[in-house]
């Protein structure tokens, strides 16, 4: 667990500096084309660190508020999910995440936050009318195990500097559009731009390839020591499957969240191919059901 700690903290780095690079490197060429020169460069480069304090201070509020969660804050409205959570916190040696409810008939969680001191934990409406107590446990032990093992960091800034990609490719196009006198260099800005556009998708799915499924394992196995009971997560992930539908609310920036993926029966779900943001459902379980029989 302490290696996938180091190995989080170790690409969060990694991601920061090759957002940095990417916007810094987009405002330089903005600069020589535009005839703005290095102010371009400068522009970036203020962008990209206001971006990165937003991510880092913000990126879970952000994430939270764009997924339409309402922090839990009255015990009394869902005390078998307040109690779950407080029980498996004091066991796991953290201090207990927000609780948050979105309101969705697909069952589905995530954990969110950028240190188990600022973290959060989100389940849907759906999730809690189809679980008993005991599924319930093992979906949230996993939904902790990412806090621990610093995940919900990684999903922050991803969440959050994906959208400047966008937001960053939506600028130069528009820019290019309505620059002015400047139409020396408005044609190639706007393919720089719409080529940010496209690409940003892309981008978006290789980044979170590059924290690598594995980690879903990770957590279920995780999660499982958490509640001795590997069978409480596998029996939940069966009836998540089986009730899977898409999710209201639902982006490229926050689909690898959920611990399933949110667009449901899509074409995107069923493929385990290249850019599926989870490993297939029916694997997970039959890997929590291979610690039972090893025990």
């Amino acid at each position: 667990m302490y290696n996938q700690i180091d190995s989080n903290k170790r690409r969060t780095a990694l991601l920061v500096a090759l957002f940095v690079g990417i916007l810094a490197a987009a405002g330089y060429v903005y600069g020589q084309i535009s005839g703005y020169g290095n102010t371009g460069l400068v522009l970036a480069l203020i962008i990209s660190t206001i971006w990165t304090l937003i991510s880092w201070y913000a990126g879970s509020k952000i994430t939270l508020s764009s997924l339409g969660a309402k922090e839990l804050t009255d015990k009394s409205q869902f005390p078998t999910l307040w109690n779950t959570v407080e029980n498996l916190s004091i066991t796991a040696g953290i201090p207990r995440p927000k609780i948050y409810i979105v309101n969705d008939r697909s069952p589905n969680a995530f954990a969110t936050g950028r240190d188990p001191e600022h973290a959060s934990v989100a389940v849907t409406t759906g999730l809690l009318q189809i679980l008993d107590k005991t599924e319930l446990e093992g979906v949230l032990a996993h939904e902790l195990a990412h806090i621990q093992n610093y995940d919900t960091r990684l999903m922050v800034l991803i969440g959050v500097l994906v959208g400047a990609l966008v937001m960053l490719g939506d600028w130069m196009f528009r820019g290019a559009l309505f620059g002015g006198d400047r139409k020396s260099g408005n044609g190639i800005f706007m393919i720089i731009g719409l080529i940010f556009i496209i690409l940003s998708p892309l981008i978006a799915e290789l980044i979170k390839l590059a924290i690598s499924r594995r980690r879903e394992y990770l957590a279920d196995a995780s999660g499982s020591l958490l509640t001795r009971y590997p069978e409480g997560l596998a029996s939940a992930l069966e009836k998540i499957r089986d009730n899977a539908s898409p999710m209201q609310k639902r982006s490229n920036a926050t689909n690898h969240l959920w611990i399933s993926d949110p667009k449901a029966k899509s074409l995107g779900e069923r493929a385990s191919g290249l850019f599926a943001t989870h490993p297939p459902i029916n694997d997970r379980i039959t890997e929590l059901r291979g610690m039972l029989s090893n025990n």
